[in-house]
């Protein structure tokens, strides 16, 4: 087994934005890989000219590169925000007008997990009227997904970085799950496991793969210190990698790290040529 064993994307949020946003599938696809994940890319609009998403899945088509994920509408990001979904007034509205903007643009592209980043804590608001805005929304979005045949994603982050941020471990994030899928009865809400996060919260990754690998629905890797490429810090990412192929997850291993000093192409030398694209 061993990184050769599994099936990557390359998120294009944080690899290849030394170039422009629509030359950045060409990229990957210039340097092996078959298939992209995208943050919502229009940070100050919900809803963009249609002309701007058909300008995006062109370029998408036009590299032969498939879309395995989206976020929905996050607010700034990269930035201070981490999600619109909790957030009452505008930030909650916005991320309203986006659910089926970000669904139907999805479905264009074949594009099966849509992640919903659940958004910081609000000064002087009740962190209980936060939380039950939240499931509102999230049972929005998981409708949606459920239209077009995705799951719907919610991800834990750190602490460290994302202070306000309150699914900060993996059982917090999987409570949302759980409390999403009751409300809906579609079972599509899935645990997003992103390792770097999970690994800054000092969790214990093996105790959280054999605990929660059955209802995650999309991984996502970089390493620590740094979020750096496998191999920059200290996690056993091979390891724990094949521990979630035992635990049974096949799916999609998202590329989120930062690339460096260097261009972003020169970041994927851990990764042999052949074992880039999609099988």
């Amino acid at each position: 087994m061993g990184f050769a064993d599994q099936r990557f994307n390359v998120n294009l949020s944080i690899l290849f934005t030394e170039l422009p946003l629509l030359e950045r599938p060409a990229a990957a696809a210039a340097a092996g890989f078959t298939a992209v994940e995208l943050w919502w890319p229009w940070i100050d609009s919900p809803t963009p000219e249609q002309s701007e998403l058909d300008a995006l899945k062109k370029a998408i088509e036009d590299a032969g590169v498939q879309l395995t994920g989206l976020n929905f509408y996050a607010g700034r990001l990269p930035g201070p925000d981490r999600g619109a979904l909790s957030v009452p007034g505008e930030e909650s509205d916005r991320f309203r007008a986006n659910i089926d903007v970000a669904a139907d643009f999805a479905k264009s592209l074949g594009c099966t997990a849509l992640n919903a980043l659940y958004g910081n804590r609000v000064e002087d608001v009740d962190p209980a009227e936060q939380d039950r805005l939240a499931l509102e929304n999230l049972v929005l979005a998981a409708r949606a997904a459920d239209r077009i045949g995705a799951v719907l994603l919610i991800e834990a982050l750190n602490k460290p970085e994302s202070p306000l941020y309150p699914l900060v471990s993996a059982p917090a994030a999987v409570a949302v799950v759980d409390k999403v899928n009751e409300a809906t009865g579609l079972g599509n809400a899935k645990f997003l496991m992103d390792l770097y996060h999970l690994s800054m919260n000092g969790e214990d990754l093996p105790q959280v793969i054999d605990a929660y690998a059955a209802k995650t629905g999309h991984v996502q890797i970089a390493d620590n210190p740094g979020r750096g490429a496998p191999g920059t810090g200290t996690l056993p990412l091979e390891e724990l990698l094949d521990r979630l192929r035992k635990a049974g997850y096949d799916g999609w291993v998202g590329l989120e790290y930062k690339p460096g000093d260097a261009p972003s192409a020169e970041s994927f030398s851990w990764l042999p040529a052949e074992a880039r694209a999609a099988r």
